[in-house]
């Protein structure tokens, strides 16, 4: 029986040994606000700078059917600014339609759609080699729920204001359209 006793406490002092490993291994859930990622000026961007705000999150194109969803989006920035941040990530992964340097983007954009908000520099927003900001925005384990990555140029993703992903738009959402609009309420 005193045997019995001792391995049963070997045995029950091996499982709790294994279970706080585990919990020892188990990496913290990465916030949204602890990104950061360089602006299309070369500029670090902190994202704990957006707590407290609404974020629409872009990939966007020059040469995109889509294109003109700029002027809505900088319609979306100046009108709704005060409760929605929009964020333009430059891509060049569907159809090669955003060939040019962060220089000629951001110029193209000012001089064609006036945009004022913020860009980021040109990068991959699918795939192996997609941006930091694009893998926390793709996968579960990162933002609770979602593994869509865009589709095309212009897909759109909402963060609330606690920096959680709440929704995924298709390109063919306009940024002023009304299902948009509603959550800014």
């Amino acid at each position: 029986m005193e045997t019995l006793l001792i391995v049963l406490t070997l045995f029950v002092g091996a499982c709790n040994n294994k279970a706080i490993s585990n919990q020892a291994n188990t990496q913290p859930k990465l916030s949204f606000y602890d990104l950061k990622f360089t602006s299309i000026d070369g500029q670090t961007i902190d994202f704990k700078q957006y707590k407290g705000k609404k974020l629409l999150i872009v990939n966007t194109a020059s040469e995109c059917g889509y294109t003109p969803q700029y002027s809505d989006l900088e319609k979306l920035n100046d009108e709704y600014g005060n409760k929605i941040v929009v964020l333009g990530f430059p891509a060049n992964n569907f159809g090669g339609q955003e060939p040019g340097s962060n220089t000629e983007i951001k110029g193209f954009c000012q001089k064609n759609y006036g945009v004022s908000f913020q860009l980021f520099e040109k990068s991959s927003v699918k795939g192996a080699d997609k941006n930091i900001v694009y893998q926390w925005l793709t996968d579960k384990a990162k933002n609770g729920w979602n593994e869509q990555e865009p589709t095309w140029n212009f897909c759109k993703y909402l963060i609330n204001e606690k920096g959680e992903l709440v929704k995924f738009f298709p390109s063919k959402v306009k940024p002023t359209d009304q299902e948009i609009i509603s959550l800014l309420q």
